[in-house]
């Protein structure tokens, strides 16, 4: 088990915002995916959000859906990136990005396989996964497409084990969907920027501040995502009120071109801890903004 192993994403915010990257588990290869990672956290990746690629990623933009079909030709399966996640060497926490039908059926064939064993009903279900992935020391887990109404086995079995399920919030939802997923969600909220699907954008959208605003009655920290590109970006987002950042796309075009020159593993990892250092600073900037009027009150 990594030194990543039961890690508190809560305690990731608590000193200034967190710098949350994405990338694809296994895109382009194994190797050079753990290298890629590893690289986020040398430049100052608080938490890192490794995506368990899914056949139909209906949240990712094309950036992102490229990296998954990556990944995936590389023999990237759900086991594959429990092995993944054990061989990092890393001291941040690590959520598993994911579509709920992998972590359900991860349940299928896990109980079914223990029902053959024993002789017993097979228990189906997403605990087998949450079990494993808190062996391996996953810290939690951000689904996209699992909605709050349907959320409680998922809910419960990362109770069970101590693992954080993070709920992605729309600049639309309000009202009782909004309190409903407020309800479920712990160690941060992931705050979509914008309508749509992910994307690197080359401006930050105007209603972050919105968002933000309506979700500051709820004690959890607030980070967000969708179209953060640079380090100017994300000083804004912070300066807006966010406990976080989380960047996706700029940071899987990197892999993207490195794959496309057929640059070395050594250099892309290089440029991804480069822009890692920008985003970061960038936040501390946005949020070097706040702390004196915070100090003032």
């Amino acid at each position: 088990m990594g030194e990543h192993a039961n890690a508190d994403l809560e305690a990731a915010f608590a000193d200034g915002p967190a710098f949350v990257p994405y990338l694809a588990a296994g895109d382009p290869d194994y190797d050079s995916s753990i290298e890629y990672v590893e690289a986020l956290a040398r430049g100052g990746a608080d938490v890192i959000e490794l995506g368990l690629p899914f056949s139909e990623p209906i949240a990712e933009g094309p950036t992102i859906q490229s990296a998954v079909v990556r990944a995936l030709e590389g023999g990237m399966t759900p086991d594959r990136f429990f092995e993944f996640v054990e061989d990092l060497d890393v001291d941040v926490p690590l959520v598993c990005m994911t579509y709920y039908n992998l972590i359900y059926q991860y349940g299928e064939s896990e109980a079914q396989r223990a029902a053959d064993a024993s002789g017993e009903p097979a228990s189906k279900g997403p605990r087998p996964f949450v079990e494993r992935a808190a062996e391996v020391g996953l810290s939690g887990f951000v689904v996209p497409d699992l909605p709050a109404e349907e959320a409680d086995p998922l809910r419960e079995a990362c109770d069970e084990f101590g693992l954080d399920l993070v709920f992605v919030v729309a600049p639309t939802t309000r009202g009782d969907r909004l309190d409903r997923i407020m309800s479920q969600v712990s160690g941060y909220v992931y705050v979509q920027a914008r309508l749509g699907v992910t994307g690197a954008k080359d401006d930050v959208s105007d209603h972050t501040e919105e968002s933000l605003a309506r979700l500051s009655e709820y004690d959890v920290p607030k980070a967000v995502g969708f179209g953060i590109k640079t380090g100017d970006h994300a000083e804004r987002i912070v300066a807006a009120g966010a406990d976080g950042i989380i960047v996706g796309s700029a940071l899987v075009d990197i892999v993207a071109e490195g794959v496309e020159n057929d640059d070395p593993a050594d250099e892309v990892a290089d440029r991804l801890a480069e822009k890692a250092r920008e985003l970061k600073s960038g936040a501390r900037r946005g949020y070097e903004q706040r702390v004196p009027q915070a100090e003032g009150k």
